[in-house]
């Protein structure tokens, strides 16, 4: 889905120009030219007025799609019901438009600052206080992308590599499968970062719950951790999360295990953008060689 084809589905779906603070629908929306574009990755992301509009992929033949813009408005109902600092959707359930899941969320007030470690711990830490919601939430699939992943990749990357990949998968599958959790399983974020909090004039607010699950709390830690030991967060950073949250992941014997699925979903992650982008199959050959050298230290990089 290109941003073309957004602005399509959002003029489709009545939603793009915003006049006086509000958003005008029917004819005079069409086109949806007047709408910023935020974002444009997984969804494409829009500005409308004082509203977000998020697009999803064409969920046609991904009904799942469908099924996580639908559990992602319930997260964020639930969360605004327990009190927790979240965006709110500004409406009950996703649109579906030409195929694809449209979601509508009131817009936030421009961000007073970055957000960092320690704003992302106390909100994690609210989280990770709540029972399970009224509705199901699904387990943590880490690895449950890399096979789609690697077949985008296809000539593009080592066969090699790939087997590799594959093996590593599968063993840590298995290793995760016998893990015993330090803390109580229950709700997490899923993408625990602080790119994922933005500090409003009322403090952290908790964005982007499309990852939301129901699985160990250590899921959300390890992410940080890996952030120190692969992505040049500061050592200083780390420790202040850690402090903050009141536990380092570290000290729990399961971690490893954890970081190791979470490093070989990211390598089959950045494989997918091999076929059509040199500097991600770079970056894809420099994750792939430390992960065989056995090197936890090597630093890994945006593309």
């Amino acid at each position: 889905m290109d941003e073309a084809r957004a602005r399509e589905v959002l003029a489709a779906a009545g939603l793009g120009t915003a006049a006086a603070g509000r958003v005008t629908t029917g004819p005079a929306a069409a086109g949806g030219d007047s709408a910023e574009l935020l974002a444009l990755g997984e969804n494409a992301v829009f500005a409308v007025g004082d509203l977000v509009v998020k697009v999803g992929r064409d969920a046609t033949h991904h009904p799942e799609l469908l099924a996580r813009a639908e559990r992602e408005v319930a997260i964020a109902g639930w969360l605004a019901g327990c009190g927790i600092p979240a965006v709110r959707a500004a409406e009950t359930a996703p649109r579906f438009v030409a195929g694809h899941p449209v979601t509508v969320w009131h817009r936030l007030p421009a961000a007073l600052r970055p957000a960092g470690p320690r704003d992302l711990a106390e909100l994690l830490r609210l989280v990770h206080s709540l029972p399970s919601p009224p509705f199901t939430l699904p387990r943590r699939e880490l690895l449950g992308g890399v096979e789609r992943w690697l077949r985008l990749a296809g000539d593009a990357i080592d066969p090699a590599d790939a087997a590799y990949l594959r093996a590593r998968r599968d063993g840590f599958a298995d290793a995760a499968a016998a893990l015993t959790p330090h803390l109580s399983p229950g709700p997490i974020h899923g993408d625990a970062l602080p790119r994922n909090v933005h500090i409003g004039p009322d403090g952290p607010v908790l964005v982007d719950l499309e990852t939301f699950s129901a699985d160990f709390r250590e899921h959300d830690l390890v992410v940080m951790a890996l952030s120190r030991d692969r992505y040049g967060m500061p050592a200083e950073q780390y420790d202040a999360f850690a402090e903050a949250y009141g536990w380092d992941v570290r000290e729990w014997d399961g971690c490893a295990v954890l970081r190791g699925a979470r490093e070989t979903a990211s390598c089959a992650w950045v494989a997918q953008h091999a076929p059509a982008n040199p500097k991600a199959l770079e970056e894809f050959r420099r994750r792939v060689a430390s992960l065989r050298d056995g090197d936890a230290e090597v630093r890994w990089y945006p593309f």
